[in-house]
């Protein structure tokens, strides 16, 4: 029943035959067979058949919340056993908004000198995509902003706020002062994160509040990508402070603080709420509250 309720997931997810077979490691056959069989025990009809995947139907959406919660307890209930038998070891899956990515480091470095046997992969997402591979059960945690948008039934660990500069090279324009406004950034040739990045949303509506129109003439969902343009003198940026210190500037960036107002967002570690959890994101979890309690980000 476990593994047919893993692929009925993965079929939910993928929203493809095809592909939730690959993902599962099993061929097409093998898992429509255990779909079919799913739908047999549970005597209802889970999926809308044509001559491709259609959609889940209203019992197939009702079976999908215990799916996930019966597979994240077995799980669960599986790490704990392995973590009685071999101390902490297995594999944390993460994703971080792309402006968090810099300070994640600073979490999965002391936790793994802590815990040796203990892996990791991070994946740059939006804060969107972060809650959604969280509900369905593709990492085990995230980083994401806490207050603008609804986070749904999480856990959460405040880790910092985020705060905004202009990153502009220097003899740009601008770039001679110790702050600028909200209003004075829009009229400059920016490049900024792409619109489905809550930081965007967040600058466009700070700018917005300003009297400020953004139009800006290059898009990206990678920091690193807006940065290199930033080197070219060319285009400016607004970059969250952390962020900006991250890249260790040249003495020919400026980093320069935008006021009135000078706005803050919270950004934080997010997990499933879930008693009890994984030993490994209870772990997690532990490592964050540390790591504010003994230093600010």
């Amino acid at each position: 029943m476990i593994d047919k309720l893993e692929f009925f997931i993965a079929l939910a997810n993928e929203k493809h035959f095809g592909r939730a077979a690959e993902e599962c490691g099993v061929s097409q056959p093998t898992l429509s067979a255990a779909i079919r069989q799913l739908e047999d025990q549970l005597g209802v009809m889970l999926v809308q058949r044509g001559s491709r995947f259609q959609g889940l139907t209203p019992e197939g959406q009702r079976v999908l919340e215990w799916a996930r919660r019966i597979v994240g307890d077995t799980r669960t209930m599986r790490e704990e056993m392995r973590a009685a038998r071999k101390g902490l070891s297995g594999h944390l899956r993460l994703a971080s908004i792309p402006t968090a990515l810099a300070m994640l480091s600073r979490i999965t470095t002391p936790f793994q000198e802590r815990h040796p046997d203990v892996t990791f992969s991070i994946v740059s997402r939006n804060s969107l995509q972060v809650l959604s591979m969280l509900e369905n059960l593709e990492i085990d945690a995230g980083i994401t902003y806490l207050e603008n948008e609804p986070l749904g039934r999480v856990t959460s660990v405040p880790l910092y706020a985020e705060r905004y500069n202009l990153i502009t090279a220097a003899g740009s324009p601008l770039s001679d002062r110790e702050s600028v406004t909200w209003r004075e950034v829009g009229d400059l040739r920016l490049c900024l994160l792409t619109a489905d990045m809550q930081n965007r949303r967040i600058i466009n509506r700070h700018l917005a509040e300003a009297g400020a129109t953004v139009h800006p003439t290059l898009e990206s969902n990678s920091m690193i990508v807006l940065f290199s343009h930033v080197r070219t003198g060319r285009w400016a940026s607004i970059m969250p402070h952390n962020v900006a210190k991250s890249f260790g500037f040249p003495v020919e960036i400026r980093m320069i603080p935008i006021v009135e107002p000078e706005a803050h967002h919270l950004v934080g570690l997010v997990a499933p709420y879930r008693e009890p959890f994984t030993p490994l994101v209870s772990a997690l979890l532990h490592e964050a509250r540390t790591l504010v309690e003994d230093a600010e980000l």
